[in-house]
């Protein structure tokens, strides 16, 4: 096992985990509703390309660090696990300048793939804004050195994470032939 990176101190990390979560909730619905008028000159859906390529190298990045852990290597584990949370991070910024800057798509399928696609676009929405406390949550039990309960949470999170990675770049696939 690693030694801990962080020194234990819940008071702290309680109130700065349930701070960031609520800010980046906060700031992600309400900035989902304001649209800037800008030409930058490109197309803005590049962000929705970029948030796609950000979710599979996510993805990508869960994998490999279960099987480290899995196998032992824990400080791969660690690593993987902090730079999948950097990438989600560049997500955020790129997933707030598309809605920023970009219209709405309606998606245009039919039949069974519009149905399809709403029930992965809900799911996706719905876990994508409950898990960051999750995330925050057990990489803190993880970085304070407290396994069992990193474990015991890695069990919830890491499932949900990588539903909302994949899924992102799942909605991004069926959404993006409509992008104007």
């Amino acid at each position: 096992m690693l030694h801990p990176t962080f020194q234990k101190n819940d008071g702290l990390a309680k109130g700065l985990i349930y701070t960031v979560s609520a800010v980046v909730f906060i700031a992600v619905v309400i900035l989902s509703r304001v649209k800037i008028e800008i030409d930058l000159g490109f197309n803005v859906h590049v962000f929705a390309t970029l948030n796609a390529v950000l979710n599979s190298l996510v993805s990508v990045e869960l994998v490999i660090a279960l099987v480290a852990v899995k196998r032992g290597y824990y400080a791969l584990h660690r690593n993987l696990m902090i730079s999948a949370m950097g990438l989600s991070v560049l997500f955020l910024v790129s997933y707030i300048a598309h809605h920023l800057l970009a219209d709405s798509t309606p998606f245009g399928g039919e039949g069974l793939i519009r149905y399809v696609y709403y029930f992965i676009l809900i799911t996706h929405i719905f876990l994508a804004a409950v898990i960051l406390p999750f995330i925050l949550f057990t990489a803190y039990r993880g970085l304070t050195g407290e396994w069992a309960m990193h474990r015991k949470l890695a069990k919830i999170t890491w499932p949900i994470w990588f539903y909302v990675s994949v899924t992102g770049v799942v909605v991004y696939l069926l959404i993006s032939p409509y992008y104007q």
